[in-house]
């Protein structure tokens, strides 16, 4: 579509904080002025951030305005269009930012969040400050920071009781604030928590330092104790992982990743799919705290917007976490020689409409996904025809965008045994480990996400010698309701794969683990009483 010579160049935010310090406002001044644009524009309007953030998830539309059943936005999730249909969500949002006069050059930036500075400090301070000043002098509220529903956004679907539901005039939060206020009593809730932070300066202290804990969070162990982790936990290190998958169905989601970590054959190949990182970084944004050893202690009733499903793109900062995740998505297809061509292992896990959330907008139930599956409601400029993966595969040849250098660039090179972009089949023989260590994964299954209320957390434990040691944790980007949803038990269940590294595993067995879901606004009892309710299966093989 655009010759090579012609890329526009997606820079980090970084990068533009960096120009307007060193005397070149341009860039980050057209940036918000673009972003300032488009929040204005009349909600109607096909290039309104409000119509293009409500795109994502609520309001519903479709059988999934009223229908448990259905996902009612039109994101994919949990299934083989999760990087393929961000990609060109972040692509028209970009389109609307320039077609705000005078904004005509501005890209969209990425958040990096792997860099040494993001590592120490958390987000970037052009997401998270107050207030902008334009090289003019005009002083404005910060485009990036939030946005103001122009209209209300009614949660009708059976079960939901309202809870999602937004009046107009609500303003999105992050942690450590909630956001719920769909009902009377969550109104109330509401007013109570956010009134203990009223202080902003202190609110942004405590959400920058939950993201830095996200993103280092590390193994503290002991050479002498019997259970070491195998497969390190923290966003740094997923990210890191990820860019090894093997082939683009484990990479690109949760479903099919968690469906390869379970084969035998694969023990001791086990994969990080992209989404996970990914909804590691909505959950710390909008309203959980990184588990730890011992008792984990959130701050109950943290409910931000970005940690939920229904509301996570009415955030702005959603878009440059997702433009991101777009970037890592482009280094995993030059390292694994897939920028002109990507492979989906046809019945895979993962690869239906009704897959993790069910079929969105468009979809019938059970509809097989592929490359040209349509990535709804996103048309081309020409034709009006809709976009599929095969249209968008390569960013620099289809879509006349790349990215400047960034974090995860300089990793090793994937190992010869994992190089290929695609396995024959599932179960094709895994690679033989490189180093001489038993390895022994944690499999956790069953988990049913029907009865748990929005977003959650799989933490893993090992009694070991009396102390509760982190085993690990998975988080999960999810609607607020599943309990309705028609799909069969499959489509609910949650699994998870904790690889560990066993200095002595004739001495451990299922015994020694537990299981805590951490959840909305949850006391430990009430966490308790929703366990009861989901009657997990361990094995430790």
């Amino acid at each position: 579509m655009n010759p090579t010579a012609s890329l526009r160049t997606r820079r980090s935010i970084v990068e533009l904080q960096q120009d307007h310090a060193a005397g070149n406002p341009k860039p980050l001044d057209d940036l918000m002025r673009a972003w300032k644009g488009i929040k204005e524009l009349n909600p109607d309007d096909p290039r309104s951030f409000f119509n293009l953030g409500g795109y994502h998830g609520e309001p519903f539309r479709g059988e999934g305005e009223t229908n448990g059943a259905y996902w009612g936005g039109y994101c994919n999730h949990g299934n083989v269009l999760f990087p393929t249909w961000h990609r060109v969500y972040c692509l028209k949002v970009e389109e609307a930012l320039q077609s705000i006069p005078g904004c005509e050059d501005v890209m969209l930036p990425y958040w990096d969040q792997t860099t040494a500075e993001a590592l120490a400090q958390g987000i970037p301070t052009a997401l998270t400050d107050a207030t902008y000043t334009f090289a003019t002098g005009e002083k404005i509220p910060n485009p990036l920071l939030s946005f103001t529903f122009p209209v209300a956004i009614v949660d009708q679907v059976g079960g939901d009781n309202s809870e999602y539901s937004k009046p107009a005039g609500y303003e999105t939060v992050r942690y450590p604030l909630s956001g719920l206020v769909g009902t009377p009593a969550d109104q109330q809730q509401t007013t109570t928590h956010n009134a203990q932070y009223a202080d902003y300066d202190q609110n942004v202290k405590l959400l920058n330092g939950n993201i830095v804990r996200w993103l280092q969070h590390d193994f503290e162990v002991t050479p002498d104790e019997p259970i070491q982790p195998a497969q390190p936990i923290g966003i740094l290190k997923e990210f890191e992982q990820c860019l090894q998958a093997p082939n683009y169905t484990v990479f690109s989601n949760t479903t099919s990743a968690q469906e390869w970590n379970t084969q035998p054959e694969n023990q001791n190949n086990q994969v990080m799919p992209l989404e996970q990182p990914h909804n590691d970084i909505h959950l710390a944004t909008g309203g959980f705290d990184v588990p730890s050893q011992g008792d984990f202690s959130p701050i109950p009733d943290a409910n931000g917007d970005m940690g939920e499903n229904d509301t996570a793109a009415l955030d702005p900062i959603f878009y440059f976490h997702h433009c991101n995740v777009d970037r890592v998505f482009w280094l995993w297809q030059k390292r694994h020689n897939a920028v002109d061509q990507l492979e989906i292992i046809d019945g895979y896990h993962g690869t239906s409409s009704s897959d993790s959330q069910g079929p969105t907008p468009g979809f019938a139930p059970d509809t097989p996904l592929n490359l040209d599956s349509p990535l709804n409601p996103f048309q081309k400029l020409e034709g009006g025809q809709i976009y599929t993966s095969r249209d968008c595969i390569n960013i620099e040849t289809q879509l006349g965008y790349t990215y400047s250098p960034g974090s995860l660039e300089d990793l090793p090179p994937v190992a010869a045994t994992q190089a290929a972009p695609l396995v024959a089949s599932p179960a094709a023989p895994a690679a033989a480990p490189q180093a001489a260590v038993k390895l022994k994964t944690l499999h956790v299954s069953r988990i049913n996400k029907a009865p748990i209320k929005g977003s959650f957390i799989v933490v893993a434990y090992a009694n070991v010698g009396g102390k509760k040691r982190l085993v690990g944790y998975k988080s999960v980007l999810s609607r607020w309701d599943s309990g309705y949803c028609l799909n069969c038990q499959t489509h609910l269940e949650v699994k998870a794969a904790f690889p560990l590294m066993a200095v002595n595993p004739e001495g451990l067995t299922e015994d020694d683990f537990t299981v805590e879901l951490i959840t909305r606004g949850h006391n430990a009892p009430q966490r308790e009483a929703l366990l009861a309710k989901n009657p997990y299966l361990l094995e430790l093989r």
